[in-house]
């Protein structure tokens, strides 16, 4: 059986005459942690958006598992083992730490008619365990998401991704807007995530952070793949070459 969880073949999106991807070939293997780099507006998001069913790719084929995939959005990905910590986060404010792990898969106690009484003890038991499975750390699970900080914040959209992603995990810039502790935190938690074996693709634009987190390393240009790098032959001064298009693979000849 392959190994290779993920892999798009000839993967386009075009928006009118936009060509913001253009037949990118990817693999994930099981258990891998590949970053995924490119200057502003090189299809690094729009890629991540077809994986996962925000948009409708143009052209191009998605497997996963072994199986195409046609997600018609991003439950479909979800329910197939996606998920995905977004730039935004996605989380309610004004609830607790449970309750967003589970908004809008929360366990139910007594379901009478239109009506349901939730398992809030089961929810709590549940947040506790995937926190530990996390190493995430936070000091009160009842406070509202709104008075929590931007690194606790984060801790919790991770957690949550990590706690239903039974396949695979997708991280977009996750520590972009956060200082140096948490930073750390976060990261501490991703490298958790690969001991645990939980594959990942990681966006980033924090070259310490890709060579400090990641095996694999694949640049965008121009909505293209120009690089497909492994992390122990290859330096930051060569990835920041291909971002710039100042340096080309051979295998992508003509695809800056």
């Amino acid at each position: 059986m392959s190994d290779i969880i993920l892999k798009t073949e000839g993967l386009t999106k075009h928006y009118g005459g936009v060509h913001a991807l253009e037949s990118v070939d990817f693999e994930l293997r099981t258990g891998e942690h590949v970053a995924i780099m490119g200057d502003n507006g090189a299809g690094k998001s729009t890629f991540v958006r077809q994986i996962t069913g925000v948009e409708q790719r143009t052209r191009g084929r998605i497997v996963f598992q072994g199986e195409d995939v046609n997600f018609k959005g991003p439950l479909d990905a979800r329910e197939a083992g996606i998920e995905t910590v977004f730039q935004n986060l996605a989380l309610a404010d004004d609830l607790d730490v449970p309750s967003n792990l589970f908004l809008g898969r929360e366990k139910i106690l007594v379901k009478l008619g239109p009506f349901s009484i939730l398992d809030f003890k089961g929810m709590r038991a549940a947040t506790d365990a995937a926190l530990k499975r996390t190493a995430v750390k936070i000091p009160n699970l009842g406070n509202p998401i709104r008075n929590m900080s931007g690194g606790q914040r984060q801790c919790v959209a991770i957690a949550r991704t990590a706690t239903f992603a039974s396949k695979l995990i997708i991280m977009d810039e996750p520590t972009a807007a956060l200082g140096v502790q948490e930073t750390r935190q976060v990261e501490n938690i991703i490298r958790q995530l690969k001991a645990n074996g939980e594959p990942m693709i990681l966006i980033s634009h924090n070259m310490r952070q890709v060579f400090d987190l990641v095996d694999r390393i694949v640049v965008f240009r121009r909505g293209r793949i120009v690089a497909n790098l492994n992390k122990s032959e290859t330096s930051g001064e060569d990835v920041v070459s291909y971002i710039t298009g100042a340096k080309t693979g051979a295998e992508y000849a003509g695809a800056a």
